[in-house]
C-alpha cells in the first residue's frame, strides 16, 4: 500500500506541471531534478502532516484562480493520482507528561490543483510519532465540518448501514494514518486539526520528542507575497518536581515559564518556506541514584470508574556504572517461511549486535524454530569472543526462513534450560512473526513453570513482527514473564526497534520489585501491569492504578540490587493537579486489559474497555472511529441523532489479534493477494496508462505553439508520426490484456 501511495504521489508531482501560476509569479512549479530528488527520500510517504487532491482524471488538473488552455487529456489515473496540497499555515501544541507526549496540529491546505468549477477528493495523511495513538480529526471546509468519535464495536458501530472502506480510513504504515475527505471544490481552503498521543523515547538518562514535521518544499504556495506563519508550543510537566536540564532543540524555543518539573517554551515565525526538520526536544530529569515517587488524582464527575487513581514511577538515575546484572539469555528465533527476506535479515543483524554486548560473564544459547527446534548449544554459553564468533557461524547457516511456527515447544526448552540460580537475571527473547492456535495454551504453561523456579524466575520478552502475530498473545507472555514487549510493523524498524529491546531488558539494576503498604487495599487494588516488572538503566518504570478506600500516608518500595543486597526507599506521595493521569497511561491500560480479556475469554472486560476507550479517547480493539459530517448550511439542533447524520466509518485502527491463515500459509507480513481484474478494467487500465505516459510528456502551451509553426509538409509528416504512436499504443494495451489474462 505504501508503495502505491508513493507511485501515486509521483504521478501526481508529474501532473502538476500542468498548472500554471501566471506571468508574474515568484514561484513555479517544482521543477523536474526536485520532483526527482523528493522521489528518492523514503518513497515520497509523508514526514509530516499533509493532504494530497485524489485526482481520477487528469483533465481537472488547473489553477482555479488562472485558468489555462488545457487539451482535454483521455483515460483514467489508475490508481488515482495524488497531488499535494500547498500549505498555508501550521501551527503545533505539545503537551509532554512524565513519558507521553500529546500533539495537536492545525493546518490550513488550499486546493491549488483542480479547476474552479471541478470538485475532487482529499486525502489526509497523519504520520505519527513514537508508538503513537490517533486521538481525533476535525476538518473545516466548504461549509462542512468533519469531526471524529469513538463508538462501540458491538453497539454503535454495528447500527451504521455502510461498512468501512480501506479509502476512507486506513494505515499506509503503522505510524501513518490516512483518510478521505469527499468532494471538495478546487481553490477552496481545508482547516484540519489533527490529535495524537506519543511516548517520549529514554535513552542515557534523557527523555527525547521527535514529532514529524518535516515539509516537502513543494507544499510551499507560489508566490512570496502569501504569508506563511509556523507557531509551536511546548509545555513540558515531568511529574517529579524536580529540576528539568534541556539539552537539544531543533527550532529556537523561546522559554516562557520555568518551575520546578515544568517548562513553557514558544517559537513563533513568519517562514519562506516550512520548517525542513522534524520537531526534536531533548531534556534530563536530574538525578545521580535511583529515585521515585507516587502521584495521586481523584477521577472526575464523568468518569464511569470513580475509583482513585494513582501512578507509581521509578526512575534508573544517572549514577548506574557497575550495577547492571549479570545475564544468562536465550534467544528464541522464528525462522518459518513467513519471516524470508528482510524481517529475517534484519532480525539477524538485530541478533549479531546483541550478542556483541554481551559481557564475557554472561551466558547465551539460541533456538531457532518453525515446526521443529534447531539449538546452536545444549548448555548455556559463556559470551566470549569465540563463542560469539561460532554463534555468528551457526546464524549464518542454520537461519533458513523454511517451515511452519510452533512457539511451545522452543519456549518450554528456555525455560528448562535456564538454571535456577539467585546471582543472575535469567532472559528469554521470544521473536517471532506469526500466530499459532494454541496461544491461550501456551500462556497457561508458561504461568505453571514460572511459578515454582527461584527467587527470580526467567524473564520472558517477546518481539512481534508485522499483523500476522497475535500482539495481545506477546504482550500477556511478557506480563506474565515480568519482561518487556515491543514490536515493529515494517522490515525497516525491526533491527532498531530490537536492538532496543535487548538493550532495556539485559540493562536490569533492580529486581523483584514491591510496593509495600498497600495490602489493606487488595480487594479495590488494581495495577497496571499486574505484575511489576524490573528497572532497566534503559527506561523508567511507571505502575498506574486504581483503588477504594484509605492510601496509606508512607509508602516503600523494594527490590534486589545486581550484587544481591536488597533496596529500599520511602515514596514521596503528591497530589497530580495538572496531569491527567487517566489520558497518561490510558493507552498502557487499554492494551493491557485487552490482552487480559483475550486471554479469558471476558466480555465483562471487553466492556470495560470500550468505556475507558470512549472516555479518554484512544482507540481500541472494541471501539472504532466513525467521521461525523455535519451540513454548516442546514445545521441539525442538539436534539438530532447521531444515526440521523452522515456517518463514514473508519478503518480499524485497531492491530487486532493475529491472522492463522495468514500464517498458516507463511505469507510475508503485508502481503496481499492482487484482485483480478475484469476484461473492461483490463482495458481501461491498459488505455490510461498509454495515454497517460504520452501526456506526461507534452507541455500544452509548447505543443500548440510549435504547432502553430509548421509548414504544409510536416503537418501531414506530425500526423503521420501520430497514427503510427496510435498504433504502438494499441499494440501495447494489447499486450497488457494478452499478459494480464494468461
Amino acid at each position: 500500500m505504501a508503495q502505491e501511495f508513493s507511485s501515486s504521489v509521483d504521478y501526481g508531482m508529474k501532473l502538476s506541471k500542468r498548472i500554471f501560476y501566471g506571468k508574474d509569479r515568484s514561484v513555479s512549479a517544482p521543477k523536474l531534478q526536485e520532483m526527482e530528488k523528493s522521489a528518492s527520500q523514503d518513497l515520497l510517504l509523508p514526514t509530516a502532516p499533509m493532504v494530497y487532491a485524489v485526482i481520477p482524471e487528469p483533465s481537472i488538473v488547473d489553477n482555479p484562480d488562472v485558468p489555462s488552455y488545457q487539451p482535454y487529456v483521455h483515460g483514467r489515473c489508475d490508481p488515482p493520482a495524488l497531488i499535494p496540497l500547498h500549505m498555508l499555515g501550521i501551527a503545533m501544541e505539545v503537551d509532554c507528561y512524565l513519558d507521553t507526549a500529546f500533539v495537536s496540529v492545525c493546518g490550513t491546505w488550499r486546493v491549488h490543483c483542480v479547476v474552479g468549477c471541478g470538485r475532487c477528493d482529499c486525502r489526509v495523511a497523519i504520520p505519527v510519532g513514537e508508538q503513537g495513538s490517533i486521538l481525533g480529526v476535525e476538518v473545516e471546509v466548504s461549509g462542512r465540518s468533519y469531526c471524529s468519535r469513538l463508538v462501540t464495536v458491538e453497539g454503535d458501530a454495528k447500527d451504521y448501514e455502510k461498512p468501512a472502506k480501506t479509502e476512507d480510513g486506513c494505515f499506509l504504515k503503522w505510524q501513518i494514518y490516512t483518510l478521505k475527505i469527499a468532494k471538495v471544490e478546487g481553490g477552496s481552503n481545508l482547516s484540519i486539526k489533527f490529535s495524537w498521543s506519543q511516548k517520549l523515547l529514554y535513552q542515557d538518562g534523557q527523555f527525547s520528542l521527535i514529532v514529524p514535521f518535516s515539509f516537502p518544499t513543494y507544499v510551499t504556495p507560489a508566490g512570496k507575497k502569501i504569508p506563511k506563519k509556523e507557531r509551536i508550543q511546548l509545555n513540558v510537566n515531568s511529574g517529579t518536581g524536580t529540576e528539568i536540564l534541556c539539552k537539544a532543540t531543533s527550532h529556537p524555543l523561546k522559554e516562557l515559564r520555568r518551575q520546578a518539573g515544568k517548562l513553557g517554551f514558544l517559537y513563533e515565525a513568519d517562514v519562506q518556506t516550512w520548517s525542513r526538520v522534524d520537531f526534536n526536544f531533548s531534556y534530563i530529569v536530574s538525578s545521580n541514584n535511583i529515585f521515585g515517587g507516587v502521584l495521586m488524582q481523584s477521577p472526575s464527575l464523568h468518569d464511569f470508574d470513580q475509583r482513585e487513581m494513582f501512578c507509581f514511577y521509578l526512575f534508573p538515575g544517572s549514577n548506574i556504572s557497575g550495577k547492571v546484572f549479570r545475564k544468562e539469555v536465550v534467544f528464541i528465533v522464528d525462522i518459518s517461511k513467513s519471516m524470508r527476506g528482510g524481517p529475517l535479515e534484519n532480525t539477524k543483524n538485530a541478533l549479531l549486535a546483541a550478542l556483541l554486548n554481551l559481557n564475557t560473564q554472561d551466558s547465551f544459547n539460541i533456538i531457532a524454530f518453525n515446526e521443529n527446534t534447531c539449538l546452536f548449544s545444549s548448555t548455556m554459553v559463556l559470551a566470549t569472543k569465540e563463542a560469539v564468533g561460532n554463534a555468528t557461524l551457526w546464524i549464518n547457516t542454520n537461519f533458513n526462513a523454511e517451515g511452519g511456527t510452533n512457539i511451545l515447544n522452543p519456549l518450554t526448552q528456555a525455560i528448562e534450560m535456564l538454571p535456577k540460580t539467585s546471582g543472575s537475571i535469567p532472559l528469554i527473547f521470544l521473536i517471532t512473526d506469526g500466530a499459532v492456535e494454541d496461544e491461550r495454551h501456551i500462556c497457561n504453561v508458561v504461568e505453571g513453570h514460572l511459578r515454582d523456579r527461584g527467587p527470580i524466575c526467567p524473564r520472558i520478552c517477546t518481539f512481534g513482527i508485522g499483523s500476522y502475530c497475535n500482539h495481545y498473545f506477546l504482550q500477556m507472555l511478557a506480563q506474565i514473564g515480568r519482561g518487556y514487549y515491543d514490536a515493529a510493523y515494517d522490515a525497516d524498524s525491526i533491527a532498531f526497534t530490537m536492538q532496543r529491546l535487548f538493550t532495556t531488558a539485559s540493562s536490569v539494576i533492580l529486581a523483584n520489585i514491591t510496593i509495600e503498604s498497600l495490602e489493606h487495599l487488595d480487594y479495590s487494588l488494581e495495577l497496571y501491569p499486574f505484575r511489576i516488572p524490573d528497572l532497566s538503566s534503559g527506561s523508567p518504570l511507571f505502575i498506574s492504578g486504581r483503588y477504594e478506600g484509605e492510601f496509606p500516608e508512607c509508602l516503600k518500595a523494594s527490590g534486589t540490587l545486581a550484587d544481591m543486597s536488597n533496596f529500599m526507599m520511602d515514596l514521596k506521595i503528591q497530589k497530580a493537579k495538572e496531569i491527567p493521569l487517566d489520558r497518561v497511561f490510558a493507552s498502557r491500560q487499554i492494551n493491557l486489559l485487552t490482552a487480559q480479556a483475550w486471554l479469558s475469554s471476558s466480555k465483562q472486560l471487553e466492556e470495560k474497555i470500550a468505556k475507558i476507550s470512549m472516555q479518554t479517547g484512544f482507540a481500541s480493539e472494541h471501539t472504532r472511529m466513525i467521521l461525523v459530517v455535519t451540513d454548516k448550511g442546514k445545521q441539525a439542533s442538539e436534539s438530532v441523532k447521531l444515526q440521523e447524520k452522515k456517518i463514514i466509518v473508519l478503518g480499524c485502527l485497531g492491530i487486532g489479534f493475529g491472522n492463522l491463515k495468514a500464517t498458516s500459509e507463511n505469507l510475508a507480513s503485508g502481503a496481499e493477494e492482487a484482485k483480478p481484474l475484469e476484461g473492461a478494467d483490463l482495458i481501461v487500465k491498459a488505455a490510461t496508462n498509454c495515454c497517460g505516459r504520452v501526456a506526461d510528456r507534452i507541455c500544452c502551451m509548447c505543443f500548440i505553439q510549435c504547432l502553430s509553426k509548421l509548414n504544409k509538409e510536416c503537418g501531414i509528416i506530425s500526423t503521420q508520426l501520430c497514427s503510427a504512436l496510435t498504433c504502438f499504443g494499441c499494440m501495447d494495451c494489447c499486450c497488457e490484456l494478452c499478459i494480464s489474462c494468461d
